[in-house]
């Protein structure tokens, strides 16, 4: 059974969490507490091709003559590239000219792209202790570096390009700690969907989630990135590990920046600590319409299904392309659907080429597409039409998140998406014949 306890904060508390000792350095105040406000200066403000011609247009409704700190400004052609349609192409020229103008020379797209929340951990952009903004949802994913990371809207975007500061309130923390051997097949992505599954999709509104327990010790990098990317489908304002051996062995040699490694204090305070006993959590399923809608994948009917896809800023790590080469290895997909496979970055993607991971794909009947947001948020590149189901690895499963508003979008790891490509319905490795070892 999953324990749960209430930790209260004592007005005179003077130990601070990971969150708020990052928040304060960035603030200039020797410490900070819930709910205070403060102005924060960000080591890295991020947009992309959706989000930042908004800002662009902003910033130059404000009449403004530069940005502030432009080796700060990274900027990411990952959503509708290549470009769908006239639409998007022009929204992709109206950055590259703003870069250009005002001299920023982080950005990525092609070639030295690739999905943005995959990108910035690889390229050693974001590192431990830094405190990101991004106009996107999912900047939350850098958390897993021991960064505070959060999204915000295009306007604070353009706001952060002026002033070079950004407004918070500091969040309260929520712990969750993981302890127990792990069930084959069950990776980060199913206890992070368990999380969601417990506290809701609005259970954790403008709070840290902080992963702990010898469960995420014993975690590789891309499980934790796959975490702290889904704290947003809880609502909350952050997620966040504190660094440790797996976090330094990733940053070393990678970093652009010295990374600042902090811990918690141990008077720190959190609004709440939840432990979760690894061990009884099976591969999970979130169904239609909610990644709070979670259910072990052996509870589920059988669920044929027309589509799956492989990738994301969720899953679309080096180590979730093995896993599914692994499984569909010497296998081929069911007839009746499409596989498509998405490399978080052109950097993996010429790995898993160089590892002979695309030849199972494509001999399993796979489309392996160039690294892009693509069907994610029925962008491009595998839209769903009406009556469709499709499994994937992706972070949502909202009414009309892949296409039509009457398909369906039902979430998994890499290993059940890959044995449901196989059998046609959504069913975990242990379904196929000659299952195999778990990667």
């Amino acid at each position: 059974m999953n324990g749960r306890k209430k930790v209260a904060a004592e007005s005179n508390k003077m130990g601070m969490t990971i969150t708020e000792k990052i928040i304060a350095r960035h603030s200039g105040q020797k410490a900070v507490a819930p709910g205070q406000f403060v102005m924060a200066k960000p080591d890295i403000i991020l947009a992309n091709d959706i989000t930042a011609p908004l800002a662009i247009k902003e910033f130059m409704a404000a009449g403004a003559k530069k940005v502030h700190a432009p080796k700060r400004i990274v900027l990411v052609l990952d959503h509708f590239t290549p470009n769908r349609d006239a639409l998007s192409a022009e929204n992709c020229r109206v950055i590259r000219e703003f870069a250009r103008q005002y001299r920023i020379p982080n950005i990525f797209e092609g070639p030295e792209g690739g999905i943005e929340h995959a990108l910035l951990p690889e390229q050693g952009i974001v590192t431990a202790g830094d405190l990101v903004v991004g106009a996107d949802s999912h900047t939350c994913t850098y958390g897993a570096l021991g960064a505070f990371a959060t999204g915000t809207g295009s306007t604070d975007f353009a706001a952060a390009l002026l002033a070079g500061e950004v407004w918070l309130k500091v969040p309260e923390t929520v712990k969750f700690n993981f302890f127990g051997r792990r069930k084959q097949w069950v990776y980060g992505k199913d206890l992070i969907l368990k999380v969601i599954s417990d506290i809701g999709v609005d259970g954790g509104l403008y709070q840290a989630l902080e992963f702990g327990g010898e469960t995420i010790r014993d975690m590789v990098m891309a499980e934790r990135l796959t975490m702290c990317n889904m704290v947003i489908e809880a609502g909350a304002k952050s997620g966040i590990v504190v660094p440790d051996r797996i976090t330094k062995n990733y940053l070393r040699g990678r970093s652009r920046r010295p990374p600042k490694f902090y811990d918690n204090d141990r008077d720190a305070a959190y609004a709440e600590v939840r432990e979760y006993d690894a061990s009884k959590i099976d591969p999970l399923v979130a169904r239609p319409h909610l990644p709070s809608n979670a259910i072990s994948v052996h509870r589920l009917p059988r669920i044929e299904i027309d589509q799956v896809v492989i990738g994301s800023c969720t899953n679309g790590w080096l180590e979730d392309l093995r896993i599914a080469a692994h499984i569909l290895a010497g296998r081929k997909a069911h007839h009746r659907l499409r596989l498509l496979i998405f490399p978080g970055t052109y950097r993996i993607y010429c790995r898993a080429l160089s590892e002979g991971l695309f030849r199972t794909f494509t001999e399993a009947g796979a489309i392996v597409a160039p690294p892009s947001c693509g069907p994610c948020l029925g962008g491009h590149l595998g839209v769903l039409a009406r009556g469709e189901r499709c499994v994937a690895t992706t972070n949502r499963n909202f009414v009309g998140r892949m296409g039509h508003p009457e398909s369906e979008v039902y979430l998994a790891n890499p290993a059940v998406a890959a044995a449901s490509a196989v059998l046609g319905w959504i069913a975990a490795p242990d379904k196929l014949s000659g299952g195999g070892k778990k990667w």
